[in-house]
């Protein structure tokens, strides 16, 4: 029954920084104050919910589709140092040969022992998807809607799959959301669906919408499309914060549309994320990256990001110019609660996962604590 007290910072809880001691026993938040077997002097830092990664293809040299279970552990560690203490896995289209064993290694992976991010679960970016959409999907291997497939997949993960995007308008889809809704959260995405799709999908039980205006069809005033849906309906909405994929002042709008507890920060970072410029793979595709910006080699078309979640945080506060105590949300508990973990993750209180980032004055990422054993500690 290890006790652990953090002392002496400021404790993000409810939407505010707080001068509290935290309390620490057996992975979990047990309260305030107290005795403890080991004492954590933050210094004055900011203390907050450990971040989470919806969507992300891989990190420091790893990609997720040609992932073992030990670079699947890879990843964690390198998204532990930004701040990430649970994250899923995003299997890119594949075969289905290769999304089995992928999804076998991602099931290895959640039952070793925590070194860094814990893999919470697995996210499918497709095969359903649309073929003028496809970004970085491989086009001969995209699918109609089949739920028997997403069944054997889920099945094949032990119910691990937590989330999956799909394309309303390819045939069999919406009727496939009907069927799978209830099973994980469903997102749609890479797609040009017309309003009235989109809006069949979503009562269809569609919860999201995958990175935000990339990949889909715009808006236009007699065509809404699936943007115009997604910004009306109340589901959530992905946001790729690198100030590549969406300008800031998308950011701004997307926000002002949706309301802050609808916008969900994700990475969708691939294995060049926290390395130089160079050549990389994102799946069966070569990915050059150049100042940053990572495009596939055959067409020049945006292939994912070399964004950190630390990184995404930082930005939101400069885009937005609003508080870190706002933005925090985007982060930790709307991601938490779109894929129904909110019960655990995403907050600082009473019987949750004791997963916490350490922040200097400057949002640094200094230290981060998984269950509540420390998996980063950074120099400062």
């Amino acid at each position: 029954m290890k006790r652990t007290l953090f002392t002496n910072g400021r404790i993000y809880m409810d939407g505010q920084f707080q001068d509290v001691d935290l309390l620490v026993q057996d992975g979990r938040v047990a309260g305030f104050g107290g005795k403890a077997d080991d004492v954590v002097d933050l210094g004055g830092k900011l203390l907050v919910p450990g971040f989470l990664d919806l969507h992300t293809h891989g990190g420091d040299g790893v990609d997720v589709n040609a992932a073992t279970a030990e670079d699947l552990a890879k990843i964690g560690r390198f998204f532990a140092k930004n701040g990430t203490t649970g994250w899923l896995c995003s299997i890119l289209t594949d075969t289905p040969e290769q999304t089995l064993w992928c999804i076998d290694q991602a099931k290895a992976a959640m039952k070793a022992p925590i070194t860094g991010a814990q893999l919470m679960g697995i996210h499918l970016e497709g095969p359903f998807l649309s073929v003028e959409y496809k970004g970085a999907m491989p086009e001969h291997l995209l699918q109609k809607g089949n739920a028997e497939l997403f069944r054997k997949y889920q099945q094949a993960a032990d119910g691990a799959v937590r989330y999956i995007t799909v394309s309303p308008e390819v045939e069999g889809v919406v009727d496939m959301i009907a069927e799978i809704a209830g099973h994980t959260t469903v997102a749609i995405g890479h797609s040009g669906a017309d309003y009235e799709t989109s809006c069949a999908a979503i009562d269809a039980g569609a919860a999201c919408c995958t990175h935000t205006f990339n990949a889909m069809g715009l808006f236009h005033q007699h065509r809404p499309g699936i943007m115009g849906a997604v910004l009306e309906r109340p589901v959530c909405c992905e946001a790729i914060c690198d100030g590549r994929h969406l300008h800031p002042g998308s950011v701004r709008m997307l926000l002002a549309c949706k309301g802050w507890d609808k916008v969900v920060a994700v990475t969708d970072s691939i294995q060049a994320a926290g390395l130089p410029d160079g050549h990389y793979k994102l799946g069966v595709n070569d990915v050059v990256v150049e100042d940053g910006d990572a495009k596939l080699a055959s067409n020049g078309v945006r292939a994912g990001s070399t964004l950190t979640t630390g990184q995404a945080l930082r930005n939101l506060v400069k885009f937005t110019g609003e508080s870190v105590e706002k933005v925090l949300p985007l982060l930790t508990c709307n991601p938490a609660r779109l894929i129904g973990m909110d019960y655990r993750k995403g907050s600082i209180a009473p019987g949750k996962d004791a997963d916490l980032v350490v922040l200097d004055q400057d949002l640094n990422v200094t230290a981060t604590y998984v269950a509540g054993e420390c998996v980063f500690a950074g120099e400062n």
